[in-house]
């Protein structure tokens, strides 16, 4: 039987979902927004007690995919603040005391003070990493400023500097150029590219500084000395001395020779002072396995392919936050690390596309709010060679859900030649293909799922909002609100209610709970309000059972089972509850 006819459903998606739903977030217990009695903190949320649960069990779901059902992936659990010098191997850290600049073509970040300096009238080829990718540049330098480059192999030519403010086309054998654009006098440092984006300061991480002592102290007195005296530049040389001919101190000195900055000489100064307690939170969960995968390998006896797994918080100065929880400065990420061998990455990447789009679709209501795009040769970073996101058809239109990199050996690279630590596998077995002899030493490539709790929440919850128009026992037509979570990801899996609150059905009903409790099966004992209001909250809350104790409990020990989604109610011996319901759940 049903508690109410059922009638023709609304629109599963109302044009205002999201504004419901953040409401229902807040009235039922899901998320709330941080520090609301103090006015909110902005892109800070706090998850209540039905959000907690339900980003428990979305993560647990994901960790017995990815790691527990599995042989060849482990997991670790890695600390939120690692040595600064992580964050300068991976590329994090450079924003924070010097300009950067990204190429418009390879998208490479660098330092604009690192970057080369080609004399005035000097050609400015573009060296690509292969013939392939020199192909892509040059389709999209022609797209997207107007001129057809030279290939010759994997090098672009056609590219000169004019001044020190200007360079431009010249087709081959022309002494003017047909086209021009303004520059700064630098080019990319790995590829020479000079279509560059302007300086930005970037500040993308959190700072934080390890110690005790408040480095800040030591800034303010610093700063009070220095801005009093009249020769800024000698002050800083008289107070540091030595230190002042080294690191930052010696770049800010050189930079206010030409510059005339005081700001940017005294920021130098604060760099400097900070320097010996700057730390991080850390802006990924990524670089963990990379710094600790030679541990692992040494501590766990795995060998490629294998993957290291990490779910945990992860912090961004986001420019842009939006859509409620969909971007925050503070997020919580899903990610794995796959180690393969060199010329295995593209079958690895089919692998691990195909399980990961199938575990966001065993979740869902509508598996076709899911689906693939692969990335541009322009959007994917310089060293990796296949990308691909995951993406769900939000309210505002598609939007990622996770990206599956294939990121070649860069990350193992990076760490290998900023650390001195060689990280690297040893195969015995196998012969160098290069040499023919054995063993054969290599850095493993590295397939990446790459996913966001946060937004893996979002996505289940929009996916379970439903509307549904109804008739009632006594016949009016009510709309009921109901979240079709997945069983597995709902926070409460059963909610027992007594039919009222005498007679010794609170007793039965607590006996029940008791042995679904003791079972592992998260369920609510609820006695306040009618029934009809009581089924109505747990749909909206998602708890996809209701048992309900009547008169005929009492009488012949069975009780009622209600379906959330269907609201058919079947009848059940009480010694039968525990097995059906778990049962139910995994199925």
């Amino acid at each position: 039987m049903t508690d109410a006819a059922p009638a023709a459903a609304l629109a599963r998606r109302p044009a205002d979902v999201m504004k419901k739903l953040v409401a229902l977030c807040k009235s039922r217990g899901f998320v709330f927004q941080s520090s609301e009695i103090y006015g909110g903190l902005k892109s800070a949320y706090d998850y209540g007690p039905l959000g907690a649960e339900l980003k428990r069990n979305l993560m647990g779901e994901w960790w017995r995919d990815m790691v527990t059902t599995r042989e060849n992936v482990v997991g670790i659990d890695a600390s939120i603040i690692m040595h600064p010098n992580v964050w300068r191997a991976s590329g994090h850290a450079a924003g924070f005391s010097d300009p950067l600049v990204d190429c418009k073509v390879s998208k490479e970040r660098f330092r604009a003070d690192k970057a080369p300096r080609p004399t005035v009238g000097s050609e400015l080829p573009i060296t690509c990493p292969d013939k392939g990718v020199a192909k892509d540049w040059a389709e999209q330098i022609e797209k997207n400023f107007g001129v057809a480059l030279e290939r010759d192999g994997n090098v672009l030519n056609g590219l000169r500097a004019i001044s020190a403010t200007e360079f431009g086309f010249f087709a081959k054998g022309a002494t003017a150029p047909t086209k021009t654009w303004p520059w700064r006098g630098y080019v990319g440092p790995t590829f020479g590219s000079a279509f560059l984006t302007d300086e930005k300061q970037f500040n993308l991480m959190f700072r934080t500084a390890l110690g005790a002592v408040d480095p800040m102290q030591e800034v303010a007195v610093a700063l009070a000395e220095l801005t009093a005296a009249p020769d800024l530049p000698a002050a800083v040389e008289a107070r540091f001395g030595r230190e002042s001919g080294e690191g930052v101190l010696a770049k800010a000195l050189a930079d206010f020779a030409a510059t005339k900055d005081r700001a940017k000489l005294l920021r130098g100064v604060i760099e400097h002072l900070t320097a010996p307690t700057l730390a991080y939170l850390r802006p990924e969960t990524a670089q963990a396995m990379f710094v600790q995968f030679k541990n692992v390998l040494e501590s766990s006896g795995m060998k490629p392919p294998f993957g290291i797994a990490q779910m945990g918080k992860s912090f961004r100065n986001e420019v842009t936050v939006e859509h409620f929880i969909f971007r925050s400065c503070e997020f919580e990420q899903m990610e794995m690390e796959f180690f393969c061998e060199p010329g295995t990455q593209k079958e690895w990447m089919a692998f691990w596309k195909e399980a990961r789009m199938s575990w966001w679709r065993r979740y869902a209501n509508y598996p076709d709010d899911f689906k693939f795009r692969q990335h541009a040769k322009d959007e994917m970073a310089f060293y990796a060679d296949d990308c691909y996101d995951v993406e769900y058809q939000y309210p505002w239109g598609w939007g990622e859900l996770e990206g599956i990199a294939s990121r070649t050996d860069y990350d193992l690279t990076q760490h290998e030649k900023h650390s001195g630590v060689t990280l690297q596998y040893v195969d015995q077995e196998k012969s160098d293909p290069k040499t023919g002899a054995k063993p054969w030493k290599y850095k493993p490539f590295v397939i990446e799922p790459a996913a966001g709790a946060t937004r893996a929440l979002l996505c289940f919850l929009i996916d379970a909002y439903h509307e549904e128009e109804r008739v009632t026992a006594s016949g009016e037509k009510e709309t009921r609100t109901v979240l079709k979570l997945h069983p597995r990801l709902a926070p409460i899996k059963c909610a027992v209610l007594p039919l009222v609150k005498k007679d010794g059905m609170p007793e039965k009903a607590r006996e029940i709970i008791a042995a679904l409790l003791k079972a592992g099966v998260n369920a609510k004992y609820d006695e306040k309000a009618s029934i009809g209001k009581r089924y109505a909250k747990h749909d909206e809350i998602g708890t996809p059972y209701c048992v309900t104790v009547d008169g005929q409990t009492l009488q012949d020990g069975t009780v009622t089972l209600r379906d959330r989604d269907t609201t058919q109610q079947v009848r059940l011996p009480i010694a039968e509850v525990v097995a059906t319901v778990k049962a139910r759940i995994e199925a």
